[in-house]
């Protein structure tokens, strides 16, 4: 049960959603947007989350489409992941979107709500962060198209009002040898120990993980060390996770000791998968 109170808008357009949420903040409602509302339905039954007001975002067709367009891919922001998983135009995106929750829970989580929720982990944002996607970001100053590497730093870097409607994927990724491991403590749909997303393009690897810092990241230091073959592929290991983003989380999952062990064995598979390079 959900003990707050709140009004509830579902727009038709991106400008009606800006808007509205301009006046209800203007209101003192503190307004959220809504899209697949897992995450909110979650929080407020346990009053960890207050609002007064949800704008839906669902009833706007840019947030709904999932198609190709030239060389793009687009993906509104309220598609749900089973819809992204069960679509492999991009077999990567479909695989990262195959990792939170299960299926019963992905058929209502939106990729949009994934990535801009609460919840650490994000997992599906691991593809679109390797894959070099672009976020699509509407405000009041209108659209604004920002590559997700710069537009993602721990959370979608967002100025008041705005929301994520699409992302969209060069086509061109499509075809790129990759690996997608989710490697959980004991159950498969539980949250990540570690979840890992990693291709090959023009001969260096490319690669992001969740459950390793308390964010996603793709750390393109990283991948300067592990693409580093003047040097042994144990070595390339070390100074990669000598250079993470932040300090190892460790928590229930897994002690920050034990998640430096598993992270190793993943890059060295990834090595030894996209590199070629044998135990």
């Amino acid at each position: 049960m959900i003990a707050l109170d709140f009004e509830y808008y579902k727009p038709d357009s991106l400008d009606e959603a800006v808007k509205l949420h301009r006046k209800l903040s203007e209101s003192g409602k503190d307004p959220l947007y809504y899209s697949g509302g897992t995450e909110i339905i979650t929080m407020a039954r346990r009053n960890d989350i207050f609002t007064k007001a949800v704008i839906d975002i669902k009833g706007i067709p840019e947030c709904n489409v999932f198609e190709t367009s030239g060389n793009q891919l687009i993906i509104g922001a309220t598609v749900t992941l089973t819809h992204i998983a069960g679509n492999k135009l991009v077999p990567f995106l479909s695989k990262t979107a195959n990792f939170p929750a299960d299926h019963t829970a992905r058929n209502m989580i939106t990729v949009g709500g994934n990535i801009c929720g609460k919840i650490i982990y994000k997992e599906a944002i691991l593809g679109h962060l390797i894959a070099d996607s672009n976020a699509i970001i509407y405000g009041e100053k209108g659209k604004r198209i920002v590559p997700i590497n710069r537009a993602f730093n721990q959370r979608l870097q967002l100025e008041k009002g705005e929301l994520l409607f699409q992302l969209t994927t060069d086509m061109s990724y499509s075809n790129l040898p990759h690996v997608c491991i989710k490697k959980t403590k004991q159950e498969k749909i539980d949250y990540p120990l570690i979840s890992m997303a990693a291709l090959k393009k023009n001969n260096n690897i490319q690669m992001a993980f969740s459950g390793v810092c308390a964010y996603p990241f793709r750390s393109i230091e990283m991948e300067e060390y592990i693409n580093n073959k003047t040097v042994s592929k144990e070595k390339r290991i070390e100074q990669a996770i000598s250079h993470l983003p932040a300090p190892i989380f460790g928590n229930i999952q897994g002690s920050s000791e034990y998640k430096k062990f598993v992270l190793k064995n993943l890059l060295d598979y990834t090595l030894e998968t996209l590199d070629g390079e044998g135990r």
